[in-house]
């Protein structure tokens, strides 16, 4: 089953063959790149029909998601870490602990990726070859910058705001010892790219009549019921998110 989730070479599935038929970006693709996919890094070569290269559409993907996985090298060994994340403006921002290698690797220049998928739906199509996945998947190079003082509060509020809406005005500030402990890190979005999968399987004429269930499954995330910690001392709503 392919999911060709990158912009690497290898992946298969909807979308792999030419036809005018198969799954189409959403949003404009036009020549006008914006910054997004226009250095030899950030290209996609594998289904260049799916890059999206409005920045517009890149802070509506970031804005849609909460976790991040940040990769880095340290010497030959990769490591891929998920995060939480926040837009802030033109930059990402990332928060870990000052005890961590890989914050302290990242607070010394390393260079990173940062990637956010969102899955939008399983296609399942009417062979294992064309059953594929909807998603949109952005990408992000570079080194990142340690934030401190007062751009360092405004941003540990930005990514909260981002995480948990309202909660910054109603919850305890971060101590000195707390903001001591913890890194907050800028990613700029002057090096990525964006693609996204849409649509309905693309499967050959010749597959069309057999007797199997083809089309897309959507995927939603979704808040669940708020439980209460059980040593709640004051009678108060959760939120109304």
């Amino acid at each position: 089953m392919g999911t060709a989730l990158s912009g690497g070479s290898g992946s298969v599935g909807a979308g792999t063959r030419d036809g005018e038929d198969r799954p189409r970006a959403v949003g404009p693709a036009t020549a006008d790149r914006d910054g997004v996919g226009d250095t030899d890094r950030t290209r996609v070569r594998r289904l260049p029909d799916l890059a999206v290269h409005d920045r517009a559409v890149l802070h509506a993907v970031l804005d849609a998601g909460r976790v991040a996985h940040l990769a880095i090298a340290d010497g030959a060994q990769p490591y891929a870490l998920p995060v939480a994340y926040a837009r802030d403006g033109n930059r990402v921002l990332v928060h870990g602990s000052t005890g961590s290698r890989l914050f302290r690797h990242l607070a010394a220049g390393a260079p990173a990726c940062l990637t956010v998928t969102l899955l939008d739906g399983l296609v399942l199509a009417r062979s294992a070859f064309e059953s594929s996945m909807n998603y949109r998947c952005a990408m992000v190079l570079g080194s990142l910058a340690v934030l401190n003082g007062d751009d360092k509060l405004a941003g540990l509020e930005r990514l909260s705001e981002h995480l948990l809406p309202g909660r910054w005005a109603q919850v305890r500030p971060p101590s000195p010892k707390e903001l001591a402990a913890t890194l907050l890190l800028a990613l700029p979005l002057d090096e990525c790219s964006l693609k996204i999968s849409a649509g309905p399987p693309d499967d050959p004429e010749d597959d069309l009549d057999r007797p199997v269930w083809a089309g897309v499954v959507p995927i939603m995330e979704n808040y669940g019921i708020p439980q209460p910690d059980p040593r709640l001392r004051h009678d108060l709503p959760p939120p109304e998110w």
